[in-house]
């Protein structure tokens, strides 16, 4: 028995990957210069750093409630069961919302089976989640197994990450302002990460080979039997760094693949250019 994979665009895995997988996109949107754009569908994320670039402040809206609903509904209706990996709660109202009309759906078709997972996770932390939904459904796995291993991906996945600018980030209210740090006349770093869905920062490090000496060194600490794993590093306009970043993680931790992907539009929207983010399991 097959099932349906769903995820949201905050994932940052390419348009492509969708098509080539099988997998339903709910895109978020994004408003920019007083326009609505759909993340992956109808807005690229170099648009939106062009647009900061110029001092523009786009702004970013969840999933529409009516797409939810459509599909949801459609789904019922074919009697199709399915999971769904969302974009943390803790960082949107994407979720909520789709819990919200999930239950709206199953007053009329109480059977519909639908799990829907707050992934605690950004970007591709809550992509590799679905790329491992996807290698659970092709290796016949069923529903209930693949959960299990999407909710335990989430649940050890590690975030390091770092951005030009962390007032930036608090402007759009993803890390507090007491939290954001400027040194940028400096060449001060800010190296975050995720607790319980939330962004932190975790380190100030002076300079960029320092910086990403300092995420292997951290890498090292976190994860688990890293050359097993599939590591994930998402840019924000920075195909260079991220490139750097797989070389260095191939030299020493020798994983299966690095997996690169750009950051989209929506989470590109608050993080501005510049963003690496480096993802792994870890072993809590």
């Amino acid at each position: 028995m097959t099932y349906k994979i769903l995820a949201d665009s905050a994932c940052d895995l390419p348009l492509s990957y969708y098509d080539d997988n099988d997998v339903i996109l709910f895109p978020l949107k994004v408003n920019l210069e007083n326009k609505e754009y759909e993340d992956l569908k109808t807005i690229n994320p170099s648009a939106v750093y062009e647009a900061i670039r110029r001092g523009e402040v786009p702004k970013t809206s969840q999933v529409s409630p009516s797409l939810f609903k459509d599909v949801f509904t459609e789904m019922a209706q074919n009697g199709e069961s399915g999971i769904y990996v969302a974009f943390s709660s803790q960082l949107s109202g994407t979720y909520q919302t789709a819990q919200m009309i999930y239950e709206q759906v199953l007053e009329e078709y109480p059977e519909f089976q639908l799990s829907i997972i707050d992934s605690k996770c950004a970007s591709l932390g809550a992509g590799l989640a679905v790329q491992e939904c996807v290698k659970q459904r092709q290796l016949g796995k069923d529903l209930e197994e693949a959960v299990k291993q999407a909710r335990f991906v989430c649940e050890h996945m590690e975030h390091l990450f770092t951005v030009e600018d962390l007032e930036y980030l608090a402007k759009g209210g993803r890390v507090s302002k007491a939290s954001a740090f400027v040194g940028g006349l400096l060449q001060i770093k800010p190296l975050l990460h995720v607790e319980d869905g939330k962004l932190v920062p975790l380190e100030k490090i002076r300079g960029k080979k320092k910086l990403l000496r300092r995420m292997l060194d951290v890498m090292e600490e976190r994860g688990v039997s890293l050359d097993t794993q599939t590591i994930a590093i998402s840019h924000a306009d920075d195909l260079a760094t991220a490139t750097e970043l797989k070389e260095a993680i191939m030299e020493r931790f020798h994983p299966i693949d690095v997996y690169i992907s750009s950051i989209g539009a929506a989470v590109g929207s608050h993080t501005g250019a510049g963003t690496i983010a480096l993802f792994f399991q870890n072993s809590k």
